[in-house]
């Protein structure tokens, strides 16, 4: 950090650096026009974060950050709860929301298998989902994991913990996007779309 900066103004780049895809430059433009701004858009930022942590909550069926327990969508009784979506963060629980063709509930396991990282079944919420399925009426588990080396581990021992369970498993299904020419698309992405294959009679 460049020693002629106030060290308010140091420490708050230092902070925003840690934040995911923020590089020092972005953090120095971020904590630059909060500076700019009036005093009270900072307050309500601070304020902002500081209830975070006091104001959210995971919820106890799905793991899900809330605000109540259970969450709004494993309260709606509009949601199947017989279909259980299995995502690594809240992050793709949002995306599959944003879709707007998934009527289930979800389970949320806060992370990938990454051993290296020091991430094993035991910090991800695994046997959570196994009780449930267990204790509960779910009639499938689709794995929403992603296609990285990590969420394909996780799918793996998801089939695996899930086998001997009378549940049907079904994975996220991986291809080609809606727009791409095949000529462009790479080997892996062909080939997960040429096992991904369905009928269409």
């Amino acid at each position: 950090m460049e020693p002629f900066l106030p060290p308010a103004l140091a420490s708050l780049i230092a902070e925003l650096r840690r934040l995911p895809g923020i590089g020092v430059k972005t953090a120095t433009r971020l904590a630059l026009h909060l500076l700019r701004r009036p005093r009270q858009e900072a307050a309500r930022l601070a304020a902002a974060i500081g209830g975070l942590h006091a104001g959210i909550r995971l919820c106890s069926i799905c793991f899900a950050f809330s605000d109540d327990d259970p969450c709004a969508l494993c309260a709606d009784p509009r949601r199947d709860p017989a279909l259980v979506c299995v995502v690594e963060g809240m992050a793709d629980m949002l995306a599959i929301e944003k879709a707007g063709v998934f009527c289930g509930r979800y389970h949320v396991l806060h992370g990938a298998l990454a051993p290296l990282d020091g991430i094993g079944p035991d910090e991800l919420n695994i046997s959570a989902l196994v009780q449930r399925v267990r204790e509960g009426d779910v009639r499938e588990v689709l794995i929403a994991t992603s296609s990285t080396a990590p969420g394909e581990a996780t799918a793996a021992l998801l089939c695996q913990q899930l086998a001997e369970l009378p549940v049907t498993v079904t994975r996220l299904a991986h291809g080609i996007p809606m727009g791409m020419d095949i000529q462009y698309a790479d080997e892996m992405t062909l080939a997960a779309a040429i096992e991904s294959r369905r009928s269409v009679r």
